[in-house]
């Protein structure tokens, strides 16, 4: 709860900055003013950072991520909707849906793609040493939101939530898959302990298998589809090549 307050204030303080400047927070007239370019570049880049900061605590990026492994506490239904499929998903969608503010910050855009990058590549490592069966389905959580933060840092919008789209699905059958094996073994969630239970659980073993397919983007799974469209487009976008 802590963790998300500190993003809630900096969220709150970017809609206090756009309606002191603008006299408002609708969408529609914010998309009006802003091309009329009501805001100096520096105030412009304060909103983005501070709206990008309640993205960041609400969908766990890099810093403010320790909360969405601590709330696997809860039962795995709730960790498949709520951390796979909605609330983590929240921080995406208000980025894809400011968009055209965030556009007309170059500084918050190379932020967003800096922080995105480094979640999607930190917290795959941090989830390879996990025990805990369902922290590790956490951490690729923050991993793939990583990605599609990624995506809106170079201004591959509809890409993100295409990615975002196809990721509840995959993400949420890994989750209720990981509470079928917690449930079979009596409430056990250490994965040293486990093995050999493809003989005892086989359709939950063709569901973490397919499950993991796609998140991993092996060809004609819907991972593949939507994280080859990402990367493909960032690298046709942003080329450092001499």
């Amino acid at each position: 709860m802590l963790l998300n307050r500190i993003g809630d204030i900096f969220l709150l303080i970017g809609m206090i900055l756009l309606f002191i400047n603008l006299g408002s927070i609708d969408y529609y007239i914010l998309n009006n003013l802003l091309f009329l370019n009501n805001l100096s570049g520096g105030q412009l880049d304060v909103v983005c950072f501070c709206l990008f900061l309640g993205a960041m605590g609400k969908s766990a990026q890099l810093f403010l991520h320790v909360w969405l492994a601590d709330a696997m506490e809860g039962p795995t239904p709730v960790s498949a909707l709520i951390h796979a499929a909605t609330m983590v998903t929240a921080g995406i969608f208000l980025v894809i849906r400011c968009s055209f503010i965030f556009e007309l910050s170059e500084v918050s855009l190379l932020f967003i793609m800096f922080i995105g990058s480094m979640t999607a590549f930190l917290m795959g490592i941090v989830g390879m040493f996990q025990n805990d069966i369902k922290k590790i389905v956490a951490y690729s959580t923050c991993s793939q939101l990583g990605y599609m933060f990624f995506s809106c840092g170079v201004s591959n919008y509809f890409a993100g939530i295409f990615h975002l789209f196809n990721h509840a699905f995959f993400k949420a059958l890994l989750f209720l898959s990981m509470g079928v094996i917690i449930h079979a073994i009596f409430d056990e969630q250490d994965l040293r302990k486990m093995g050999n239970l493809s003989k005892f659980l086989p359709i939950t073993f063709i569901c973490v298998f397919v499950g993991n397919i796609a998140l991993l983007g092996i060809p004609f799974f819907t991972g593949y589809y939507s994280k080859d469209i990402l990367l493909e487009l960032s690298f046709v976008r942003y080329n450092f090549d001499g």
